[in-house]
């Protein structure tokens, strides 16, 4: 294996990083479609139990991905917004699609930390911000399920 310079390891880290961003970013607003296809009840539990957790995650993300970027001397990346999908596939596949990114982006933020990179740049608020989304992210699984089994009930 070849050994990577600093700023290649610093630029791996943004890349990862703006991976797992696109993946949240995704989750949010598929979670927004959800939102806004449910009844007033549901759509509260989702926005408690899912939504807030999701963009909590992402803009953790965003600022972390950003903050780096500024102390490394490297350009972030501004990620546009995705397309959540049709209407017409309804709130369950919504929600079902925002969990699978979610699930993509706390895996890219996994392999990230078990690199070694965020240890070797020397950058605590690096890590405290992967660790914060990491953490964000891990009330998904759970809650999603939870939701999904009383959907329409």
């Amino acid at each position: 294996m070849m050994a990577i310079t600093a700023r290649e390891a610093r630029q791996q880290i943004l890349d990862d990083l703006a991976a797992a961003n696109e993946q949240m970013a995704l989750a949010v607003a598929c979670l927004g479609e959800a939102f806004e296809l449910l009844d007033v009840g549901s759509a509260d539990r989702l926005e408690a139990g899912l939504f807030r957790p999701a963009q909590r995650a992402y803009g953790r993300g965003k600022r972390t991905h950003n903050q780096f970027a500024e102390r490394s001397g490297l350009a972030g990346v501004e990620i546009e917004p995705p397309a959540a999908g049709r209407t017409s596939q309804g709130a369950k596949a919504f929600i079902e699609r925002a969990m699978a990114a979610a699930a993509e982006a706390d895996g890219w933020l996994a392999q990230l930390q078990d690199s070694g990179l965020p240890v070797e740049s020397g950058d605590p608020e690096l890590r405290s911000g992967l660790s914060e989304v990491r953490a964000s992210l891990g009330e998904l699984p759970l809650a999603g399920r939870q939701f999904l089994s009383t959907l329409g009930r």
